[in-house]
């Protein structure tokens, strides 16, 4: 082998092992068989302080977690990275603004603890307290009527921190483009290549915004992470920040890469969640403003409600923010964004975004549509503006992501919760069980609470 050909040997694989990193971190590494089944580590057990990763100066070798190699994302490394992708990966600002924070009110409840529920396909209760460490819960936080009244940390996650929040990004964004459509800056009746035409020879070409919107497009897409062949993999290279192979003849950047999916289907029939959605929605949001997804954040909602921390985008080589799972936030911040969502747009007093903009997401989609979707846990579910709404009779509806990351909003319990957390399991079926009927069980609480 000569030179030339085994520099290229080695940018490729590098290439490779940065791609399979990047869907581990961003997208989730889906729900196969072998991950429910294997045994892992215990919360206590896989605790960052047991560990000792990155620290020193400098670290000791074994003690290293590198993205080159994925090392960084496998668990029960995961537990640390959460909170430190900044230090490993490109990212992009969101700025919390100049003026001081605004402060939260406590009335900490300390029944909460002891409250049980049974869960899913079980004869046996298990506490609130218990819940947490079964679900690898690296933070905790519950708002009732505006005030907090459960706050806990675990793992390698303080009040100090921001932690990655995975696909409960796609909220943001969809909640961004409800937004713009309250304020009559976005027409979701538009097909997508009224504001992106660079889409108008892709599967987006004969789509409308709203179809974006509620993820109901039909797209030759996989995202079947056993398959290494599944599209899953090129969307992945085409984002992936590192320097591509010198042979890689593939898309460059997520927006390139949208402009290559195919149609598969008729648009409006069946609810699909595919990542590439959210990307594209974040690409019609940017076109319709003039704004990076960053920006538009910080102007619509970041840097209006006191928040305590800047938060931050994970970007592809092209500083492309990843609008489908690249989004890092405090604790108590995703609370702030919550509480403001519970009160359609409304901050002590003041009305931050119209109130019409959570309307729409309440409505509700599509059930008939989401139950063509293959998500048996979740029957009777929809999805609307990329939030997943219960459909149960508190309204309820939330924002997920891999690994555990929830926002959960009951309005009927006016409550908040707010879990960050790093399952080794990456799909939330793995944490349903246990995660769901727990929620109800503090609603109901909190609803009797005088």
């Amino acid at each position: 082998m000569n030179k030339s050909t085994r520099s290229t040997t080695i940018e490729k694989n590098t290439c490779t092992r940065l791609t399979i990193l990047f869907v581990l971190v961003v997208l989730g590494s889906g729900s196969s068989s072998a991950q429910t089944t294997k045994k892992y580590l215990s919360a206590k057990q896989s605790d960052p302080k047991n560990f000792g990763w990155m620290q020193g100066f400098p670290p000791p070798a074994n003690r290293i977690l590198h993205t080159w190699d994925g090392s960084f994302f496998e668990f029960p490394a995961i537990r640390w990275s959460v909170v430190h992708m900044r230090e490993l990966l490109p990212t992009q600002n969101v700025s919390r603004g100049l003026e001081a924070p605004d402060p939260m009110h406590y009335a900490l409840d300390q029944n909460i603890d002891q409250l049980t529920f049974l869960p899913w396909n079980s004869k046996q209760k298990m506490t609130w307290e218990n819940s947490l460490a079964e679900n690898y819960t690296d933070g905790m936080l519950i708002i009732h009527k505006g005030k907090i009244v459960y706050e806990r940390y675990f793992g390698a996650l303080t009040q100090e921190n921001v932690h990655a929040v995975m696909s409960l990004t796609k909220s943001f964004t969809g909640t961004l483009a409800s937004i713009l459509v309250a304020e009559g800056k976005l027409d979701p009746g538009k097909l997508v290549p009224y504001y992106v035409p660079e889409l108008k020879n892709s599967a987006y070409g004969d789509a409308t915004v709203r179809q974006v919107m509620d993820m109901t497009t039909a797209l030759k897409y996989s995202e079947d992470y056993a398959d290494p062949k599944a599209d899953i993999w090129q969307f992945s290279a085409a984002g992936n920040p590192a320097q591509k192979p010198k042979d890689y003849k593939g898309p460059v950047g997520y927006y390139q890469y949208l402009e290559t999916i195919k149609k598969q289907g008729k648009h409006g029939e069946a609810f699909g969640y595919k990542t590439v959605n959210a990307d594209a929605l974040g690409w019609i949001i940017s076109k319709a403003t003039g704004k990076s997804i960053t920006k538009l954040l910080s102007e619509e909602i970041w840097g209006k409600i006191g928040m305590e921390q800047d938060a931050y985008y994970q970007v592809d080589g092209m500083g492309t923010p990843f609008a489908g799972g690249g989004f890092n936030a405090g604790l108590r911040d995703l609370g702030r964004f919550g509480e403001l969502i519970l009160n359609k747009g409304m901050w002590h007093g003041k009305q931050v975004f119209p109130a019409a903009a959570v309307a729409d997401i309440e409505k509700g989609g599509s059930k008939k549509a989401f139950a063509k979707s293959g998500h048996p846990g979740l029957k009777g579910w929809s999805y609307r503006n990329m939030w997943w709404m219960t459909e149960n009779q508190d309204g309820a509806f939330s924002a997920r992501g891999v690994h555990g990351q929830t926002i959960y909003i009951d309005p009927a319990a006016q409550m908040v919760i707010v879990r960050l957390a790093s399952h080794p399991v990456a799909a939330n079926a793995a944490n349903d069980a246990t995660s769901l009927p727990a929620y109800q069980a503090v609603a109901d609480y909190l609803k009797n609470k005088r």
